[in-house]
């Protein structure tokens, strides 16, 4: 292995090799490697029942593997559930976003995790060390400004403005090591679109890895640095997005490159 390649490999946070996953009868997954390197947003892509899902359950500790192993940092690990792998630093903001609408943006980002001081003998939270915290990280990692929303419920907020709360409440503990995104761009307009995918850069920039899951070619090859293409379970190709096109990814996501063998005429 020459040293260009070893340092590569040594960058990696997170290793799958041979992930395996069957439900009943269906194999869902067939013996998949995937990586993530340190800095890096990888774009996950394929078509409905490719194993997107099921893959990103595994690696953040939903669903258990039925074969292969998973190394975090180069050390082996057994993700027991979704609790652990958020202990271990993998956090994840999937498309339903998972905010609680009637509370105001701090409170959603210490959601579960909630600053509270003593007082007679019983907590009370300190509602205003957190408004002042989670709106310094949206400000100062995210580059979010609430303005007047900033005790506004979040269902006032705009989807970009929710996208970023979500995001925030993931990577307010300093030892996040690998944050997940499933599709993020969904239901979006341009604008808020746009607005996200600057989000990704400014999480690259601060150096969390990312995952991003999504079905709009155009918007992986926005934000990432490789795209690995799953296919009936299986991991057909990881590409360099600037050695790469979208024809290339989308013959990969379809099968185009699984040509038709035609029987000969036998004319000359």
């Amino acid at each position: 292995m020459n040293d260009a390649k070893k340092r590569q490999d040594e960058d990696f946070v997170l290793e799958a090799r041979g992930i395996t996953k069957n439900f009943g009868g269906l194999r869902a997954l067939d013996n998949v490697d995937f990586s993530l390197r340190r800095g890096e947003v990888m774009g996950l892509v394929g078509d409905n029942g490719a194993g997107k899902s099921t893959l990103i359950k595994i690696l953040t500790g939903v669903y258990p593997a039925d074969a292969g192993e998973i190394l975090l940092e180069r050390q082996p690990v057994t993700l027991r559930s979704r609790q652990h792998a958020k202990s271990l630093g993998i956090e994840a903001v999937y498309q339903d976003l998972a905010l609680v609408d009637t509370l105001e943006a701090s409170a959603n980002v210490f959601l579960g995790s909630e600053i509270s001081n003593p007082l007679l003998g019983m907590q009370f939270l300190d509602n205003a060390k957190m408004r002042t915290e989670a709106l310094n990280l949206l400000k100062n990692k995210l580059n979010i400004q609430l303005g007047s929303n900033r005790k506004a419920p979040v269902f006032n907020l705009s989807g970009g403005q929710k996208q970023s709360v979500a995001i925030g409440r993931a990577i307010y503990r300093e030892h996040i090591k690998i944050l997940v995104m499933d599709e993020p761009t969904a239901a979006l307009g341009p604008e808020e679109t746009e607005k996200t995918l600057h989000l990704i850069r400014t999480l690259r920039d601060h150096g969390i890895p990312v995952i991003v899951i999504a079905h709009n070619l155009e918007h992986v090859f926005a934000v990432s640095e490789r795209i690995t293409v799953l296919r009936r379970g299986r991991m057909v190709g990881v590409r360099s997005t600037a050695e790469s096109s979208k024809t290339e990814i989308l013959g990969l996501i379809i099968g185009a490159e699984e040509k038709e063998v035609v029987p000969s005429s036998g004319k000359a």
